[in-house]
C-alpha cells in the first residue's frame, strides 16, 4: 500500500478512519483487468463507457472534506466502479448505509460486483442503483452527506433539497473540459448554505437524463 503512505505523506489523507478504509479497499478490485497493473498509481484510469475511476489524491481530498461517520447515510452520485461506495461502506460501518447512484447499467454492475467483494451488498450496508443521478434519491432522502464523483456545472438543486439540515454535499463543478473547483456546501437551514471552493481539479461530467 505505498500508495496510501504517499497519500498520508503528501497530506492528502489525514483522518485515520479514512485512512484505514483506504488501507482496507484495494483500489485493485475496482478497475478492469486492462489497468491492473496501474492501482496503486495516482492517476485516473478508464473503466469503459467513457468513464474514469478518480485520482486517489482526489477521493482522499473528497473525502476529507465529506468527513462520513458511522452510522451515517451517505449518497455517493456518480459510483463508477464502486471504490468511491466501498470506502464510505467501510467508514459509516454496519450501522450506515450508503446508496451508489450510477446511470450507465453495465457500470452499474461492474461497481455492485465489485462492492460486494467486500460483502458490503449482501450485509445491506450498500445499494447500487441505476438511476439518474443530478435527481439524487427523494424516494430515500434526507441523506447525512452526499458526495458527486463528476462534475456539474450548477450545482444540482434536487441534491441540495435532500441534503439533511447539518449535512455535507461535495461535489466538483465546472464545465466540460475545463478546470474544475470541488466545492463543500454545509446546510445550515432550508436554503441556508455555507460553500467553500477548492479549484483545480478535472472530472468527467454529471450527465442529466432529458
Amino acid at each position: 500500500m505505498l500508495l496510501v503512505t504517499k497519500l498520508v505523506n503528501s497530506g492528502y489523507l489525514k483522518t485515520s478512519e479514512i485512512i484505514s478504509a483506504f488501507r482496507k479497499i484495494k483500489r485493485q478490485d475496482f478497475i478492469r483487468p486492462a489497468e491492473a497493473g496501474r492501482a496503486e498509481i495516482n492517476a485516473p484510469l478508464n473503466i469503459g463507457y467513457g468513464q474514469t475511476i478518480s485520482q486517489p489524491a482526489t477521493v482522499a481530498f473528497m473525502l476529507e472534506k465529506l468527513q462520513p461517520e458511522p452510522g451515517e447515510k451517505i449518497l455517493d452520485v456518480g459510483a463508477g466502479s464502486g471504490w468511491t461506495a466501498a470506502l464510505l461502506a467501510e467508514a459509516v460501518g454496519d450501522r450506515g448505509r450508503v446508496y451508489g447512484l450510477e446511470r450507465i447499467k453495465e457500470l452499474r454492475d461492474f461497481a455492485a460486483a465489485n462492492v460486494n467483494k467486500y460483502g458490503f451488498i449482501k450485509k445491506g450496508i450498500v445499494q447500487i442503483i441505476c438511476t439518474d443521478g443530478y435527481k439524487g434519491l427523494p424516494e430515500l432522502a434526507p441523506f447525512d452527506k452526499i458526495l458527486v464523483s463528476a462534475a456539474a456545472e450548477e450545482i444540482p438543486d434536487e441534491l441540495l433539497k435532500q441534503l439533511k439540515i447539518g449535512g455535507r454535499l461535495v461535489l466538483p463543478l465546472g464545465k466540460k473540459s475545463q478546470a474544475q473547483s470541488i466545492i463543500v456546501i454545509e446546510k445550515f437551514a432550508e436554503g441556508e448554505f455555507k460553500i467553500k471552493e477548492y479549484p483545480g481539479f478535472i472530472f468527467v461530467p454529471l450527465v442529466k437524463d432529458n
